[in-house]
């Protein structure tokens, strides 16, 4: 689909052409240079006449489409052409309107010098068998006409060429922008799903627990809603972050507010790495496995009823492993658009996502050296 901005363009491109197209018609004014010079009524009749069949082909040619149409007007005109030259020297612009025309038909280089020499051989063959005009004007005509045929038909061929290929980047561009388009949708749906799915999750175990300890601890439970007020505070910053270009704010944070948000559930986090794994990460690495934690803690909290879940980041035969392993109930492997988000993620860096289930769920993220 077409922005406005590309359909006022469009408009007017077709317009800037129907109006070359009609400037080119000028030239048939040298069709009339003989009956004005030579008068009589046949002459006018006959020049009148081919003048009216031309400008019903030409207008065909300009609005059709159709490749077989427009080779049909193209050869009309060659007839035209072939028929007008003995009684009126003004017809070899017919035979220069073919050349000039049928590049913009077929632009294979073969079929048009191939067509051009056979309107050149046919307009000299004529000139030299008729001579109607006298020799002098009939060589004359034939050798000018070849030769502007020649030139005209040949630098259109490669302004076809050309128009073509804009034609053809055009388009390219037009597909770039729409994949371009769609690539940033489901960027920011993967992006949303993440923050809101961990965001949302913790939000519903902070108002469980605030309803739990209202009773007995409302200073806990005071707490706990301030807290929810805030995670959704910055949950409202984070949607605004995802739909202009969601950057994590470090594996070492996400870390931190994995350890929170699995304390509230009840579950222990036991973290095996350092603040040297950041160091070894580029800045989209680290946004990759920032993200692909808060997926993870995010599903245990949700599905696994796990008590205990460990990080490890390891290196080993070249491979960066990033692994997160929780003892919950194992079940189904379905991959929803959380996992398909963070596959597509480690995809594109080259990495890859393992994910099993036996005593509990382990996933592993794997990025190369």
């Amino acid at each position: 689909m077409f922005s406005p901005m590309e359909t006022l363009k469009n408009t007017r491109r077709k317009i800037k052409n129907k109006g070359a197209s009609l400037f080119w018609l000028i030239y048939t004014a040298f069709l009339f240079v003989d009956p004005v010079f030579n008068p009589s009524l046949r002459h006018w009749i006959g020049t009148l006449v081919v003048f009216a069949v031309f400008l019903v082909v030409y207008y065909v040619y300009s609005v059709s489409c159709s490749k077989r149409w427009r080779y049909g007007m193209v050869g009309i005109i060659f007839l035209l052409g072939v028929l007008s030259v003995p009684w009126n020297s003004g017809g070899l612009n017919f035979f220069i309107y073919a050349a000039a025309l049928l590049p913009f038909v077929d632009d294979e280089a073969y079929v048009t010098i191939g067509f051009i020499a056979f309107e050149c051989a046919t307009l000299l063959a004529e000139v030299y068998s008729l001579h109607a005009l006298g020799w002098n004007v009939a060589l004359a005509v034939g050798w000018f006409g070849s030769f502007l045929a020649l030139a005209i038909g040949g630098g259109n061929l490669l302004f076809a060429k050309q128009h073509k290929a804009n034609a053809r980047l055009r388009m390219a561009q037009g597909e770039i922008a729409a994949l371009a388009a769609v690539a940033e949708r489901e960027r920011i749906a993967r992006d949303l799903h993440d923050v809101l799915g961990h965001t949302l999750s913790l939000i519903v175990l902070k108002s469980e627990l605030a309803g739990r300890l209202t009773a007995h601890d409302p200073a806990r439970a005071a707490k706990e809603i301030a807290e929810i007020e805030l995670t959704a505070r910055n949950a409202l910053a984070e949607v605004r972050e995802a739909i202009g270009g969601y950057r994590a704010h470090g594996l070492g944070a996400e870390m931190e507010a994995a350890r929170k948000t699995l304390n509230t559930a009840g579950v222990v986090l036991h973290m095996e790495t350092t603040d040297a794994v950041e160091t070894r990460l580029t800045a989209t690495e680290e946004s990759v496995l920032a993200l692909a934690l808060r997926e993870a803690v995010t599903n245990i909290v949700r599905h696994a009823h796990a008590q205990n879940c460990r990080l490890r980041f390891i290196t080993t035969d070249g491979q960066r492993r990033f692994i997160i392993e929780d003892d919950g109930q194992p079940g189904d492997i379905r991959e929803g658009n959380g996992l398909r988000g963070m596959r597509e993620r480690l995809q594109s860096l080259g990495g890859r996502l393992i994910l099993t289930r036996e005593a509990g769920t382990r996933l592993e993220i794997q990025l190369p050296e």
